[in-house]
């Protein structure tokens, strides 16, 4: 099955909206980061993609969920292209943010989830420090904040079928790490700017 009919696929079973209110669809290396509810998320925001940003663009994924074998770690690989990283073994040599940085390198733009694990019930986490360290390595790179709305109906947790539902992926306006900004200053100035993106 190739991207685009899973792009296609994806885009009819919820019925999705992509809305850019801060920003537009425009070919320019990107770090989209939303909120986490469901294992569907990097897909549906991957899918609204037009087709010349969503093939430079590179979800990233937990490597002990994706990479199992079988049907999942095919769709990893040669579907989506994603960024496997170690999420529980961490050591300086397994650092999650060195796939990530050579995958910016290489021009690519990713899709990440700074809160780090799914929360169903739609509040935003605090945010792990990863993105600050990517923002910090790549300051020429946009940081678009991202929120996905009713996905998490969709395919609630511990589901296997989706429920055709409508869903919303909202885009704002870019972030870039301000000169002198600290860590927790970028961090929740950055998840701030996702949660302004809740449809009221």
């Amino acid at each position: 099955m190739t991207a685009s009919l899973i792009a296609g696929f994806t885009r009819l079973l919820t019925g999705v909206r992509a809305r850019w209110r801060g920003c537009a669809p425009v070919p320019e290396q990107r770090v989209y980061f939303a909120n986490h509810t469901s294992n569907l998320d990097f897909v549906l925001l991957w899918s609204v993609l037009p087709g010349e940003l969503r093939r430079k663009t590179r979800p990233v994924g937990a490597r002990d969920y994706w990479q199992t074998g079988g049907i999942r770690e095919l769709l990893a690989h040669r579907v989506f292209r994603a960024v496997l990283i170690e999420r529980r073994d961490v050591t300086r040599e397994n650092n999650p943010l060195v796939p990530m940085l050579d995958a910016l390198s290489a021009g690519e733009s990713l899709i990440l989830f700074p809160e780090g694990t799914r929360n169903a019930d739609c509040e935003v986490n605090p945010f792990k420090t990863g993105l600050f360290h990517l923002a910090k390595a790549r300051r020429e790179v946009a940081f678009v904040p991202v929120f996905i709305e009713n996905l998490n109906r969709v395919l609630p947790k511990g589901e296997v079928l989706p429920v055709p539902m409508l869903c919303t992926v909202s885009f704002g306006e870019p972030l870039r790490l301000a000169e002198g900004e600290t860590k927790p200053q970028f961090l929740t100035r950055a998840r701030e700017a996702m949660v302004a993106l809740r449809p009221q």
